[in-house]
C-alpha cells in the first residue's frame, strides 16, 4: 500500500480540529417534571433523583 510522502502540517491537523469541534452541539436538556431544573435526557434529576416520575436516587440537600 502507498504511504503518505509528506507529514502533515500542525496547523493543517489543527484546523481541521478546530473546524470539528465548532461544529459539535450542546446535549439536549430539558426541564424535570418532579423540580423544573434542567437535566440530560434520559437520565434521572440531578437536583431532585427522580427519572420518569419515581425516586431512583437519593440526593441529600447540603445547605
Amino acid at each position: 500500500m502507498a504511504n503518505p510522502r509528506r507529514r502533515h502540517s500542525k496547523a493543517r491537523s489543527r484546523s481541521r480540529r478546530a473546524n470539528y469541534y465548532s461544529r459539535l452541539d450542546a446535549p439536549a436538556t430539558m426541564a424535570c417534571p418532579n423540580c423544573g431544573e434542567a437535566k440530560l435526557m434520559h437520565r434521572a434529576c440531578p437536583s431532585c433523583g427522580h427519572y420518569r416520575g419515581r425516586k431512583v436516587v437519593d440526593r441529600k440537600d447540603a445547605a
